[in-house]
């Protein structure tokens, strides 16, 4: 039988859950000091690659407080929509944006954008599974929207299907600039980390 007592300041092998605090300060130190890749060292600290990458992006934002464990958090409807019209407006990834606005787990940022498409800014106030924790008045103006669609002309509905496939290509061609850009800051960064 195998031994899964952890190190001193780290989790057992193959713990994919929470880490301290110190484990998660000490895999950022090492990235910043320059010496070996992220796969190196999150293998190093025994620690996940894409949670070092977000700590690494949240202490670049906050300092030792943007890697710090949080509890539990609910975000305001306001919040969540200024995290997606910055991450719009600015082209921002989930992680940039997370680490911008000191939210721990940048894959909710996703679930908001798909709220938000769903039903618009009142569907960012549903619970975390998409359900609604309170009923609201604005299931008369959704049926009036849809009453409208149903009413536009064939022509109306494939030119607005047009201008969104074109609006969809243009922020694809977007996202790869970004990524590309993200890329050279990146390499950048670490070398400013370094100082």
């Amino acid at each position: 039988m195998m031994n899964r007592t952890p190190k001193v300041g780290h989790q057992p092998e193959g713990f994919m859950g929470k880490y301290t605090d110190q484990v998660k300060l000490a895999a950022v130190r090492d990235y910043c000091s320059g010496e070996a890749g992220l796969t190196t060292i999150a293998q190093r600290h025994n620690v996940d690659v894409s949670s070092l990458r977000q700590w690494i992006a949240g202490y670049r934002a906050h300092g030792e407080a943007g890697v710090a464990g949080k509890k539990r958090e609910f975000y305001s409807v306001e919040l969540k929509l200024a995290v997606l019209k910055r991450t719009r407006d600015e082209g921002l990834s989930h992680r940039q944006a997370a680490a911008l606005f000191n939210i721990r787990r940048f894959n909710i940022i996703c679930r908001w954008e798909q709220q938000y498409n769903q039903g618009g800014p009142e569907a960012l106030s549903w619970g975390s599974r998409g359900r609604r924790r309170k009923m609201t008045k604005n299931a008369p103006i959704q049926n009036k929207a849809r009453q409208a669609d149903d009413a536009r002309s064939r022509q109306e509905l494939l030119d607005e299907l047009c201008c969104l496939r074109m609006e969809n290509a243009y922020l694809k061609n977007l996202k790869a600039l970004v990524q590309a850009r993200e890329l050279s800051v990146r390499e950048s960064e670490r070398k400013s980390c370094l100082s």
